[in-house]
């Protein structure tokens, strides 16, 4: 597989029938262009209406020829719609016919660069390592061809995006039960476990919503909207920010069909994730100060609103950081420090972990991502790890220690903290491509002397020999 072929797990043929997603990829991607229903419908010569149809799938997309034309419209890759990508002369080969014809782009905007991943590394690897690890069952969720979907376990297959056609509804609370299993999962940083039962969650949630009414209708579009953000959290560690946006895109609507103010807010924030992450920290910036703004506490309030108050105020903090903005990382980060007091303890309401450690570990992140790497050491020496009260943001913590030690080239507490971040949280070591990264320019560097055990470090994250 050529590094430059970000979906290489798709294979080199296409399918006669693309995954289910495909929609929500063409959606995501005109979005990202701009564009409008029914400008995309110009560009390619359907109504706003049916254009709508085929992007939320009410009408799937199954037509070869159609699906080269979105892709075309929208520079989106073809292996993205499980279509054969160009040959080295520039041209196509039909996987259902096989004649070789010229490719002929119509003119649109170039998204290649858009949806090149922030952290710079290819997902197919973490996906295929995460499926076997999974015993093959999250294969499923990450949209590899039909032909190629392991059945495991007598897993009845599905995708993250639409679920299982054949899903049958749940009871609320069972629903409940469950979305907050898959949050557990994210937060023990199980990702296997997670990857084999996200798209029975999202298949049976799906179904629950569909057939619920009334007010039952607008719990389970929140329950929804909840599996959708925790599948998207996920698969932004897998580096796969197409697959993240349509996923918060799809966790945004729920959500405002649920109209429950913190989910929503949370929806935004994984919506605002995926823009920072593709090169728009801006707009991220815009949206989640959107979200601070209409979640704002005032007086006695709850400390579930306190926490999803306080996180969108560390991720509005990290993303102006991003976008090289010390000023306001520093105004909001220190709001969000106010906002931990206030709650007064680390606590994990609503799934955020959020409290005052958190915001320690938001300050490592923001130090470190400006460059400012003794700052970022000396933030961490500040923080008890043991506080941090989930595993996954234990690693979290560990890999920004180590990275801000890799810029600040010192190889030995750069390894150390590594270690110390797969023994916090094995998996997140191990599908993090930060990780990676630093591990290969360690095994580059001749280090193996002052570093003994790395190359048995880099075989148990899954380097290649």
């Amino acid at each position: 597989m050529r590094a430059e072929e970000p979906l290489g797990a798709m294979r080199a043929t296409a399918s006669p029938q693309p995954g289910p997603h495909a929609g929500a990829i063409v959606r995501a991607a005109r979005l990202a262009a701009g564009l409008t229903l029914a400008e995309l419908g110009q560009r390619c010569g359907y109504s706003a209406s049916q254009i709508s149809r085929y992007e939320r799938g009410i009408q799937r997309l199954t037509d070869i020829t159609l699906l080269r034309r979105f892709a075309e419209a929208l520079a989106i890759p073809p292996q993205y719609l499980g279509l054969t990508p160009p040959d080295s002369t520039g041209n196509r080969r039909h996987a259902d016919t096989g004649p070789i014809e010229p490719a002929m782009p119509i003119p649109g905007p170039n998204l290649n660069g858009k949806f090149r991943p922030e952290d710079g590394d290819d997902p197919v690897r973490r996906r295929e390592l995460l499926a076997r690890a999974a015993g093959l069952a999250g294969a499923v969720a990450f949209g590899l061809p039909p032909a190629t979907r392991p059945q495991a376990h007598g897993d009845p297959g599905g995708d993250l995006l639409y679920g299982s056609a054949n899903a049958e509804p749940v009871s609320l609370t069972a629903l409940r039960t469950t979305t907050a299993q898959a949050r557990g999962y994210f937060q023990t940083a199980r990702y296997e476990h997670l990857a084999a039962a996200l798209p029975r969650m999202i298949a049976a949630a799906t179904a629950t919503c569909d057939s619920a009414t009334g007010a039952e209708r607008a719990t389970a579009s929140a329950l929804l909207a909840e599996a959708y953000i925790v599948a998207a959290n996920f698969v932004v560690k897998l580096n796969d920010d197409p697959v993240a946006w349509a996923l918060a895109d799809r966790a945004l609507q729920a959500a405002q069909v649920g109209d429950d103010p913190l989910t929503t807010a949370d929806a935004r924030r994984a919506v605002a994730t995926v823009l920072r992450r593709t090169g728009r920290p801006t707009t991220a910036h815009e949206l989640l100060m959107t979200a601070i703004h209409d979640i704002e506490p005032a007086g006695r309030v709850s400390p579930e609103r306190l926490s999803v108050y306080g996180t969108l105020l560390e991720v509005a903090a990290y993303t102006a950081a991003v976008d090289g903005n010390r000023a306001a990382a520093s105004e909001l980060i220190g709001e969000a420090k106010t906002t931990a007091a206030r709650l007064g303890h680390d606590a994990n309401y609503r799934f955020t972990a959020f409290g005052p450690a958190n915001v320690t570990l938001y300050q490592v992140s923001i130090a470190q991502v400006l460059g400012d790497n003794g700052t970022a050491i000396e933030h961490a020496k500040t923080l008890r790890p043991t506080a941090i009260p989930t595993a996954e943001r234990q690693g979290r913590y560990w890999i920004d220690v180590a990275r801000a030690y890799h810029q600040w080239g010192k190889p030995e507490p750069c390894y150390r903290a590594l270690l110390a971040a797969e023994r916090a949280a094995p998996a997140e070591v191990r599908y993090r491509p930060p990780v990676h990264r630093i591990a290969e320019d360690l095994l580059r560097a001749s280090h193996r002397q002052s570093l003994p055990g790395l190359p048995a470090f880099a075989r148990r994250i899954g380097l290649p020999a």
